[in-house]
């Protein structure tokens, strides 16, 4: 007969039952994040590929505008055609607004991620939040958070990928105005809401 020392606060370790060793083999263990620098990298090269092969930079609210006016248009066509804004989207009407560049972009940025996700080991269903903060409290903040960042990106004619790396890439001092102005806000507004991450 053997004994085995353990220390009070060591658990004693149970084999696993042959079902739970199953799951356990069957679940993947996600992969580390991308280096950010090399991430960097690794978008600027993207974006040099988007100005080679498709002639122009990145973006993605003129994606969501597009969708939008093609709903408009197809519940009030007369208002969506005699709206400057939206006009701008639908054309002469020859071309479907959802055929734009940035749509196609954005669906193939959605579709990669979900890819990588899948590959890495990550696909899952949860809400990344801090430990003070409820899944409806953080549900609310992203919603209110996403439609301020939106409205920004129409006032500034752009988002951060296509002020801040399309328009920074080219020079652009509104839009290097424009990345200041967003780092600054971020830092601003942090003070007030980092509480819910402590």
């Amino acid at each position: 007969m053997s004994t085995t020392l353990r220390s009070v606060d060591q658990p004693e370790r149970v084999a696993p039952s042959d079902a739970s060793a199953e799951a356990h083999a069957s679940t993947r263990v996600a992969q580390p994040y991308m280096d950010p620098y090399l991430a960097g990298i690794g978008l600027g090269l993207v974006l040099l590929a988007a100005f080679v092969i498709m002639g122009r930079g990145l973006g993605a609210s003129g994606a969501f505008t597009a969708f939008i006016a093609w709903l408009a248009h197809l519940a009030a066509p007369a208002w969506a055609q005699q709206n400057e804004f939206l006009a701008g989207y639908l054309g002469d009407g020859s071309s479907h607004p959802l055929k734009a560049w940035l749509v196609f972009e954005v669906l193939g940025v959605a579709v990669g991620a979900f890819l990588s996700g899948m590959l890495a080991g990550r696909l899952r269903t949860t809400t990344e939040r801090g430990p003070r903060a409820s899944v409806r409290a953080r549900l609310i903040a992203a919603t209110l958070g996403g439609a301020l960042m939106a409205w920004g990106a129409h006032l500034g004619r752009g988002c951060t990928s296509g002020q801040a790396l399309t328009g920074g890439s080219l020079l652009n001092l509104g839009s290097w105005i424009f990345m200041m102005c967003v780092f600054g806000g971020a830092y601003a507004v942090a003070r007030f809401l980092r509480w819910q991450w402590r």
